[in-house]
């Protein structure tokens, strides 16, 4: 069997890859209590628009430039009226990172957490 180690990986890998980091981070930041959505954003919605399909949509996935192997992420929550933003936003940085170091392997150097807004809890999801 052939070794592929020695050839450089294929462009298209990356952006796969950041769909699918984007896609758990996605995932972990809506399943906190007092998270209510990701912010999706002007691009992304223009993006839908037009019939393109966007993953982890409110998430950013950016990788390190010396170390493929870590990755920072911004995530864009818009949270519930009546929680606490800040422990919020430190359980969402934590489940990302942890979640995304378990199923991906990548190390997670960054979380950023910019709460966009905040709604009622009744509000639609």
């Amino acid at each position: 069997m052939p070794d592929y180690s020695e050839y450089p990986p294929i462009k298209g890998d990356r952006t796969l890859s950041q769909g699918f980091i984007a896609q758990y981070a996605a995932e972990a930041a809506l399943s906190v209590s007092g998270v209510a959505k990701l912010d999706t954003g002007l691009v992304v919605s223009l993006k839908e628009a037009l019939g393109a399909e966007h993953y982890g949509k409110g998430v950013r996935v950016r990788f390190d430039r010396q170390d493929s192997a870590v990755v920072n992420i911004d995530v864009y929550p818009i949270m519930y009226y009546g929680y606490i933003l800040p422990d919020v936003a430190w359980v969402v940085q934590e489940k990302i990172k942890a979640d995304v170091e378990e199923y991906t392997g990548l190390s997670v150097n960054e979380v950023n957490v910019q709460v966009m807004g905040v709604v009622e809890e009744g509000a639609e999801r």
